[in-house]
């Protein structure tokens, strides 16, 4: 499937045209800002920009704090509090890049949700999916390993028990795990490998974010009916699209700076609030604090972990494949796994949620089910709470491996309208005449 019709860049001075013909990055520009977009779009299409914004602000912030920063163990710990008290903005520096990762995950877990809703996934846009997928993955990566940096007390047990769980994997568990940790434990090697390889992976996402944006232009945007753009002429695509500038870059501008506007508040008067207060204290390996938990943004997928206390084994043998610790692991991975073969899952011939009033309802329980295991997993594994981690990792697995699939065969979706402009006009008659009557005459 070819990209959407429509007019391409043309040089027009002698300039432009020397440039075009040996590197066409105006060209490219022009193509990229004037791409026809659904005019339909809603206000749920406003996170790539900001996911945008935020990898640019992590990597701008990340530089300057590296400027100050001591990666040592003895060291870490005061090189923060040297960052926080003596450098000029440096409080403001480092608490921007602290919730900017918060913002980023605030973010992408919404871009991800409206997808899985909208069924932004479906063909053509798998492998749009698949990096946008791999993104998440190496974002977790960064922020753990970036939560390690301050060296403080969860800094340092967060490491030692997620990089235990390599030590779970059968046969290259332990030489792994002694590899990542560059000894027998958490130590001064691991500092440093950590905080080389999250100086390094912003820059790999970077990367990604580039491939990923080439990925959704190449196929053209979802929009929430899942109707495509009509791609027979340039003319039958107008009637459906606007060009990305100046109408969504303004959009998504003023969605941007109302985010920022709560983002700034939240830097000036409550920074602190989303991390933990054993991390302001140094860390000591002698001392284990009371509730060993991740970052809010990985809670669910932590929850998950802790809610496989239970081998795999042979019934009535008492023999255990996989041990309670391997397989925890490979629930916490394989929950991503799964939401990241959706497209090959879901059976239905429609593609958004908007059409499908089955869908809907199990949806909204896998939004909740996602709030209840970052409840979860906030909380001590005592009482209930280890039995409501395993009933949300139970529905998160049963959502994208049965019912998404058998879904498909039953549900019977409702009418969706022919064209992207036919939705237009029924939502927004006013602005349906309106553009109607820009569009150039034929």
């Amino acid at each position: 499937m070819g990209g959407i019709p429509h007019d391409h860049y043309e040089p027009k001075s002698g300039g432009e045209k020397w440039l075009q013909r040996r590197l066409p990055i105006l060209g490219l520009a022009y193509d990229t800002l004037m791409i026809p977009t659904p005019k339909n779009l809603n206000w749920m299409w406003i996170w790539g920009i900001v996911l945008v914004f935020t990898l640019v602000l992590q990597i701008i912030t990340g530089v300057v704090l590296v400027m100050h920063y001591t990666p040592h163990v003895d060291l870490a710990f005061e090189s923060v509090e040297h960052i926080m008290r003596n450098v000029n903005g440096g409080w403001a520096i480092r608490y921007m890049h602290a919730n900017g990762a918060s913002l980023f995950f605030v973010a992408v877990y919404l871009h991800i949700f409206r997808s899985l809703y909208y069924g932004s996934y479906k063909a053509p846009r798998e492998v749009t999916w698949i990096i946008g997928m791999l993104m998440l993955i190496l974002m977790m990566a960064t922020v753990f390993m970036g939560y390690v940096l301050p060296w403080g007390q969860m800094s340092f047990w967060g490491a030692t028990v997620i990089t235990g769980l390599f030590g779970a994997i059968p046969f290259v568990g332990e030489p792994l795990q002694v590899w990542l940790l560059g000894g027998p434990s958490v130590d001064n090697a691991t500092l440093n490998r950590f905080f080389s390889l999250h100086y390094l992976m912003p820059f790999l996402l970077l990367g990604l974010t580039i491939v990923h944006v080439w990925a959704f232009h190449t196929t053209g945007n979802n929009n929430p009916t899942g109707v495509e753009v009509r791609r027979t002429s340039k003319e039958e695509a107008a009637k459906d699209t606007l060009p990305f500038w100046p109408y969504f870059v303004i959009k998504d501008l003023y969605a941007l700076a109302v985010i920022l506007v709560i983002f700034v508040a939240i830097v000036g008067f409550m920074p602190n609030y989303l991390g933990h207060p054993d991390n302001y204290i140094p860390a000591n390996p002698l001392a284990t604090p009371a509730h060993i938990v991740p970052e809010w943004y990985l809670l669910p997928f932590y929850a998950m972990l802790r809610a496989i206390t239970f081998p795999i084994a042979i019934p009535f043998t008492g023999i255990e494949i996989i041990d309670a610790k391997f397989f925890g692991v490979l629930v916490m991975f394989g929950s991503l796994a799964v939401m990241a073969a959706v497209p090959w899952l879901d059976t239905s011939r429609v593609r958004s949620g908007r059409y499908r009033p089955m869908f809907k309802w199990w949806f909204a329980l896998l939004v909740v089910d996602f709030f209840v295991l970052m409840w979860a997993g906030a909380m001590p594994a005592e009482g209930l709470v280890p039995v409501i981690s395993l009933i949300g990792t139970v529905y998160w697995f049963g959502y994208f491996l049965v019912v998404l699939p058998l879904l498909g065969l039953f549900e019977e979706p409702l009418e969706q309208p022919a064209t992207i402009e036919e939705d237009f006009a029924n939502n927004h008659p006013a602005d349906a005449e309106g553009s109607a009557s820009a569009q150039p005459a034929e």
